[in-house]
């Protein structure tokens, strides 16, 4: 039986890869989204595909507008991942704490008009803050000291959905992925990686402006993971790690070298250490949401490469992020 999905923040990388999950097995997305540009989910699916999703527009920040748009697609689940990227709430603080602070309460109070049992929302690893610990994992209990506002921000709503949880008894689970990479990612602190495979398809030189190791999470295992939570998340209100792989950027560079014979010696590194905790330990999701998917660098950057050589070819692919 198909089942309706509310996602919020869907033209973004995430949540396209989330509306092309929930196609491919036959579900309902309805995209709630200020409006603007397709184009990542495009990317995915086609024309064909994009005329399938239910968009509604309306903004995260009107808390009426929220509900009416929740109350009317009758959701069997809310995935919500609206919510400015680390540079935009730099250069608009009060902007970034509406849009993904009170943007976060409209939607628990949405769900929570709705009767939905549950609210599965985008966290991240940012919440961490810095750490030099190259060898020992951090887990959900390591210290949350976040030196962005956006850090700030995505902690603020881990507190939010667990008073939702105390006081209202509305069940949540928050991910905190860190270097999500693929098809589509190509704004924020960790898209680098992601512009320098787009930069070799293309190719141009690009440097990726940070160094170190960080834990590299192929797109379509974020998303997939999100949809299992939305559908078999544990009760209460739940924080989880996602881990991928954790490898040097130089590695990452070296695994599209691997595939790209071509672009051996255009793509460059360096730059300060992302502030966060290089390797995350994802064992706690992994007891509570069994079976989740995991795509080794090597996959993922083989797949992410084959796509956006399609989008190239097409004279589709998108670059404005190389400037």
């Amino acid at each position: 039986m198909k089942q309706t999905y509310f996602v919020t923040g869907a033209l973004g990388c995430i949540g396209a890869w989330v509306v092309k999950q929930l196609l491919e097995r036959g579900d309902v997305p309805v995209v709630f989204d200020l409006g603007g540009d397709p184009r990542r989910i495009r990317d995915l699916l086609g024309e064909a595909g994009l005329a399938k999703v239910r968009f509604v527009q309306g903004d995260i920040t009107e808390l009426e507008s929220v509900k009416r748009a929740v109350l009317e697609a009758k959701p069997h689940a809310l995935v919500h991942l609206a919510g400015l990227q680390v540079p935009f709430c730099k250069a608009d603080p009060a902007l970034g704490a509406r849009v993904n602070v009170l943007g976060t309460i409209h939607v628990f109070e949405a769900a929570l008009a709705a009767g939905l049992a549950r609210v599965v929302y985008a966290s991240s690893a940012a919440v961490l803050g810095p750490s030099e610990d190259d060898e020992h994992p951090a887990d959900e209990h390591a210290p949350c000291e976040p030196v962005t506002h956006y850090g700030v921000y995505k902690r603020a709503n881990e507190g939010t959905a667990r008073i939702y949880w105390l006081d209202k008894k509305l069940s949540s689970v928050g991910l905190r992925p860190l270097t999500v990479y693929g098809v589509g990612r190509d704004q924020g602190l960790t898209s680098g990686p992601t512009s320098a495979m787009k930069a070799a398809v293309l190719g141009r030189p690009f440097h990726i402006g940070f160094s170190g190791p960080t834990d590299f999470h192929y797109v379509a295992d974020t998303a997939a993971a999100f949809l299992a939570c939305a559908d078999r998340g544990p009760a209460g209100a739940h924080v989880f790690n996602l881990h991928g792989d954790t490898l040097d950027v130089a590695e990452f560079v070296r695994a599209i070298e691997a595939e790209l014979p071509a672009a051996r010696g255009t793509l460059t590194h360096g730059g300060p250490r992302i502030p966060i905790p290089p390797r995350l330990d994802g064992s706690a999701i992994d007891e509570a949401v069994p079976g989740l998917v995991h795509t080794s660098v090597a996959s993922g950057v083989r797949e992410t490469l084959a796509r956006l050589r399609v989008l190239a070819e097409r004279g589709a692919l998108d670059a404005r992020d190389l400037a």
